[in-house]
């Protein structure tokens, strides 16, 4: 038994025990129990007053006499009480015996016989009128008959009985000689075992059985401790700690994230001899690399994973995708622009050519620049799928963004980066440009500006509402399925457990898990926009190196 399960045994068991104890104490064992307890049984010789011979009043238990008037020899003195020592209430009709008979309880004294009898403590004097003179309170050959007293939880009464030792009591008799118990008779229907009423104990210290049942508690929880502690050096590690190397690929926008979640995996499960490698070139140029290694090494056995925003293309069935997060994305401008706001159709003006300075738009008397994403990022994918709609597609038409190539058509002139590290760069040294990538990327420069969007600004809840367009899907991809326990696999589980989700949260992404449905991973549909007249792979593929 591993000990996972040697821990849930602990557990169960630290609470059953408990639970047995005090359901047999009070449901079971304490469910009616009538009990007594003999508080006293002594002598009362010239022996044992000798030694007070001094004191006016040292003969006056010589003086105590019988019923006749016979004066007492031997006597003895026995405290007798009666109590409810179980965890219900005893009635009258609870004594077993005939319904006729008054007589609860009997009392016998072997070797003595009774000279005198009397109650000396009620637990309630509500019990007194029990003890009436037609009650059934007697002797009655040398036996103490106690009448059926109906006993409240914890109830009891006390006996005080004056005995006579019997048989030979001449000279030659022993004092000193030990009396036999009395012999209580009585019983209660339904009671504990045979219902017999049962000689108890007046509890002066701790009982064995709550000793016993600490001890094993104490017991339970030191092997808990020593399981947690002692048990994980030899224990396997866990099931999504795995070995081997990965490649993590595709996308320049989720690298950050990659990056944090790697480190902390190989922190959690360096023990077994994990290596990462980081290629980040774009979402397509990811999904490519994946697809050749896939076809080398064969279906389910890669390792390597890579990261789109979006979906892939149709051409590619054996890359099986997996939700990672949706992220968020932002235009970003030179600080020097002036605008920190632009509706929809501006940002189409803009990249469509119609606006080419930003006083256009309210902003400084700066030609506008646009910084782009080479054709194979997913960034640009996203950009052009849910913000720039315009007819017109985006072409490089200049390389150091300030300068137009010959024979390029009149406007903004376009340059295209790898990455999203090399747009944000551009921007922040080109004064009127534009650009747009990863919000996670472009919130911690101070050198550049973020740009609402129709009044919203970047944030999960205004994604979420639809009232912000500029998001996408996180995409995870393998070729075919990984085996469980592989390192591709362990790693896809990792970033959506706890400490995987708070990266992925951490850098501005919303994981998959916490959304409404996991599996599409989208926020709130948006309102509906209208249709582009011509997409970015509609308007025919190999025009210009960007797209």
């Amino acid at each position: 038994m591993d000990m996972l399960r040697w821990e849930v045994v602990l557990a169960v068991l630290g609470v059953l025990v408990p639970i047995v104890a005090a359901l047999y104490e009070f449901v079971f064992v304490g469910r009616k129990r009538l009990g007594y307890r003999v508080q006293m049984d002594t002598t009362a010789t010239d022996a044992v007053h000798a030694r007070y011979a001094g004191i006016q009043y040292a003969g006056a238990l010589q003086q105590l006499q019988d019923g006749d008037g016979t004066r007492l020899v031997d006597p003895s003195f026995v405290l007798l009480r009666i109590e409810n020592s179980g965890a219900t209430h005893i009635d009258i009709d609870d004594y077993a015996v005939l319904p006729d008979d008054r007589v609860g309880v009997r009392v016998e004294f072997p070797g003595r016989r009774v000279a005198g009898m009397v109650v000396t403590e009620l637990s309630d004097d509500f019990l007194r009128p029990c003890f009436s003179d037609d009650s059934g309170l007697s002797v009655r050959d040398g036996v103490i008959e106690l009448p059926k007293v109906p006993l409240n939880r914890s109830a009891h009464y006390k006996v005080l009985a004056a005995l006579e030792r019997t048989g030979e009591t001449g000279t030659g008799a022993d004092p000193q000689a030990p009396f036999e118990p009395p012999r209580v008779i009585g019983g209660i229907k339904g009671g504990v075992g045979n219902g017999g009423i049962q000689e108890t104990r007046s509890q002066t210290g701790t009982p064995w059985q709550a000793v016993a049942l600490v001890c094993f508690l104490v017991l339970v929880i030191l092997g808990q401790l020593a399981f947690s502690v002692f048990g994980r050096e030899d224990a396997a590690a866990p099931l999504d700690c795995a070995g081997g190397e990965l490649t993590l690929t595709g996308s320049t926008a989720f690298e950050p994230v990659l990056r944090e979640a790697a480190k902390a995996y190989q922190e959690t499960c360096g023990e077994q001899g994990v290596t990462f490698h980081h290629d980040y070139r774009g979402s397509k140029e990811g999904l490519d690399a994946l697809a050749r290694e896939g076809a080398r090494e064969g279906e389910g056995n890669t390792r390597m994973l890579a990261f789109t925003d979006g979906g892939k293309r149709d051409d590619q069935p054996l890359l099986l995708p997996r939700p990672v997060a949706f992220t968020l994305f932002t235009l970003v401008v030179h600080e020097d622009t002036g605008v920190r706001d632009l509706t929809l159709e501006q940002i189409g003006d803009l990249y469509g050519g119609k606006i080419t300075n930003w006083k256009d738009v309210g902003g400084a008397d700066l030609p506008v620049r646009l910084v782009s994403r080479l054709s194979n990022s997913g960034t640009r994918d996203v950009f052009e799928e849910r913000i720039f709609s315009g007819s017109r597609r985006l072409v490089r038409t200049s390389d150091d963004c300030r300068t137009p190539l010959p024979g390029m058509p009149r406007g903004p002139v376009n340059c295209e980066r790898g990455s999203t590290a090399g747009v944000l760069d551009e921007v922040a040294r080109t004064p009127g440009a534009i650009g747009y990538s990863g919000l996670d990327d472009a919130s911690g420069r101070k050198d550049l500006r973020l740009v609402r969007i129709d009044g919203q600004r970047a944030t999960l809840e205004a994604a979420d509402h639809g009232a912000y367009p500029f998001w996408e899907t996180e995409y995870a991809y393998t070729y075919g399925e990984p085996p469980a326990r592989s390192l591709a696999a362990g790693f896809l589980r990792y970033l959506t457990n706890e400490v995987g989700r708070d990266v992925v949260r951490s850098r501005g992404h919303r994981p998959c898990a916490e959304l409404q449905n996991p599996v599409l991973c989208r926020p709130a549909p948006q309102p509906a926009r209208p249709a582009r007249a011509v997409s970015s792979r509609e308007a025919g593929a190999g025009e210009g190196s960007g797209g």
